[in-house]
């Protein structure tokens, strides 16, 4: 039950840029997991651990992490002899390994590539999908298992497109569908709609994709792009199903205390940046005119203020994702939570850098009533790890970006097979996505 090899190589992720790729094997076989990687990343988070040698991959190989795992964390972890199923005593041990407060000895990319590989060891030690591994280990419900709205990212714009928009995702979320399976096929299908839509009023170009596989047309407006996945919802024939959520990335934007909405201008003016208070008044316009139900990072990781002035006006309407606040990290959750700031997560493995500790930042966001989103990174791969994750934590929601593009789509389809598998023992999560761990 214990660890036989551990081994790193760097892969390529849909950037193209180099990643950690971590395979151990035990008496079971070979487990192997991929590392993704963020675009518009917290300053918090935990430590990606980058080369910085200009000469090659622009200075972003990942050399140094792989050589970690390789020379230091696989080595000591095979002969600490602890069991591939005490995912809590591993995590501990490679954290207590690198011993910095954010990973930055080792590179959080090197542990976290080390711990999910872990997992998928410990689940086949155990002889149990992935899924029910990660429920039994969080101390989760296993007679039946919630199934995720698929928050899927159509639209394109802040630091994952071009263009002048400033808001960096808008989703459409097919809450009011009856099952997992059919609400993946509207959101396909309005998908589709909108590459049409957005082709015939914006030219060919506007079907070019983002980072994230959605659709980037040259829009400047917030109002501009929802009415484009509105029209498109209505011409699908789901204005009663499906729903719309945004992650406005507002740390990319924030400058001197004020949002430039035009920052990919490099001729932006200063005397038309918005304060916090405009900008949460052009929220609430957007949520009376149109049905949006969750807004992720409404402003900057360090505008504490602005995140609770709002709360008391929108929480209760819709909700509330920290992204750049939080960075799956208990204590700025809890920060989070005593400031009545959000009232969801938005959960990233690599944000904090392991399974264990992704686990603990989801139970601290339920003990206070928080949804929980898990997510995919704009640098992302064929791992379907965070596919398990949503359905073993029950969160009811999860972010992979557009059904395009084989490493979003990858994620979606390994939960088409979890839903098969569990037939009748599967909650699709649909409008109560906010609190399904209750479900």
């Amino acid at each position: 039950m214990s660890f036989e090899k551990v081994h790193a190589r760097y892969v390529y992720d849909s950037r193209g840029n180099p990643t950690v790729e971590v395979e151990v094997t035990t008496s079971k076989g070979l487990f192997r997991s991929i590392v993704p990687s963020g675009a518009s990343t917290g300053v918090s988070e935990a430590v990606e651990l980058r080369d910085g040698d200009k000469s090659k991959w622009l200075g972003k190989g990942v050399t140094k992490a792989v050589d970690n795992v390789n020379s230091i964390i696989g080595p000591k972890l095979i002969e600490s002899g602890i069991s591939v199923t005490d995912q809590e005593k591993i995590d501990k041990f490679i954290i207590d390994l690198d011993g910095t407060p954010n990973k930055a000895k080792l590179g959080a990319n090197a542990l976290l590539g080390v711990s999910l590989a872990a997992a998928k060891a410990g689940a086949a030690e155990s002889g149990l999908p992935l899924y029910k591994y990660i429920a039994k280990i969080a101390d989760s419900n296993t007679d039946s298992f919630v199934l995720p709205v698929p928050f899927q990212n159509v639209l394109n714009g802040g630091s994952h497109a071009g263009g002048k928009l400033a808001f960096q995702e808008f989703m459409i979320a097919p809450t009011n569908a009856p099952t997992f399976s059919d609400a993946l096929r509207i959101g396909a299908e309005v998908y589709h709609n909108l590459k049409s839509l957005a082709k015939k009023k914006y030219g060919q170009s506007a079907g070019n994709v983002g980072d994230e596989g959605g659709v980037a047309p040259d829009i400047a407006t917030a109002k501009e792009a929802l009415d484009l996945i509105v029209d498109a919802i209505s011409k699908a024939g789901y204005t009663d199903e499906v729903k719309i959520a945004m992650d406005v990335a507002s740390s990319e934007f924030y400058k001197d205390g004020k949002y430039d909405l035009d920052f990919k201008n490099p001729d932006s003016d200063p005397a038309k940046w918005v304060t916090g208070e405009q900008l949460a008044a052009l929220y609430e316009e957007l949520i009376t005119e149109y049905p949006i139900i969750s807004i992720e990072d409404p402003f900057a990781e360090d505008d504490w203020e602005a995140w609770s002035n709002l709360y008391p006006k929108l929480a209760s309407k819709i909700q509330l994702v920290a992204d750049d606040l939080t960075v799956t990290n208990p204590i700025f959750i809890q920060k989070a939570i005593d400031s009545k700031a959000a009232n969801a997560l938005l959960l990233k493995v690599n944000q904090i850098g392991t399974l264990t500790e992704s686990i603990n930042a989801a139970k601290l966001s339920f003990s206070d009533d928080w949804g929980v989103m898990v997510s995919h990174r704009s640098g992302e791969t064929e791992d379907t790890f965070i596919a398990d994750l949503v359905v073993g934590l029950r969160t009811g929601q999860i972010k992979t970006g557009a059904p395009a593009r084989s490493e979003r789509l990858a994620k979606l389809n390994q939960i088409l097979r979890i839903e098969e598998e569990l037939g009748d023992k599967a909650i699709y999560a649909g409008a109560k996505f906010h609190n399904a761990q209750n479900l």
